[in-house]
């Protein structure tokens, strides 16, 4: 291979599916600024709405809507939530969605649901977005995980 082909192929990054971008770390000055008790606090307040509550499944629950439940602004909360979680909200709740979107897919009781009804039951609006989530967290696609989920359980009857 000439060095030109070895530069261009040194240069091209690799395509990733679903338009999945590698994270980039930020360092944000007021993230610094919080107080450690009071992000504790609303560290368990967030995971109280968020997750006990299944706020996540609202797919028009937004950060907005979060920080006015919890008393405070948007920019503070994104700062916990990045602090803390070491994540933007946005993919918070999608981790969680895609959580249970794993037990739903694999729960006999939802076998007769498609992936696009599953994707609507844990909070996700649209289809494109389901399938970047669950491919980012999970490494695979919803049908592909369930099509193993089958395959593996098979092998054990």
């Amino acid at each position: 291979m000439s060095d030109l082909e070895n530069k261009n192929q040194e240069e091209t990054p690799t395509r990733r599916p679903y338009n999945l971008r590698e994270k980039k770390e930020k360092k944000a000055a007021y993230r610094s600024l919080i107080r450690p008790e009071l992000a504790d606090e609303l560290y368990d307040k967030i995971l109280n709405i968020v997750v006990v509550q299944k706020k996540y499944r609202d797919p028009d629950y937004s950060a907005k809507d979060l920080a006015k439940e919890l008393k405070t602004n948007t920019r503070y909360l994104s700062a916990v939530v990045n602090s803390r979680f070491g994540q933007n909200y946005s993919c918070l709740l999608n981790e969680y969605r895609v959580k249970d979107a794993l037990h739903l897919l694999t729960d006999k009781r939802y076998a007769d649901k498609n992936v696009e009804e599953i994707s609507a039951m844990v909070g996700f609006a649209n289809r494109q977005s389901f399938y970047a989530a669950f491919y980012k967290n999970v490494g695979k696609t919803p049908n592909g995980y369930r099509r193993d989920y089958a395959e593996q359980q098979a092998k054990l009857k």
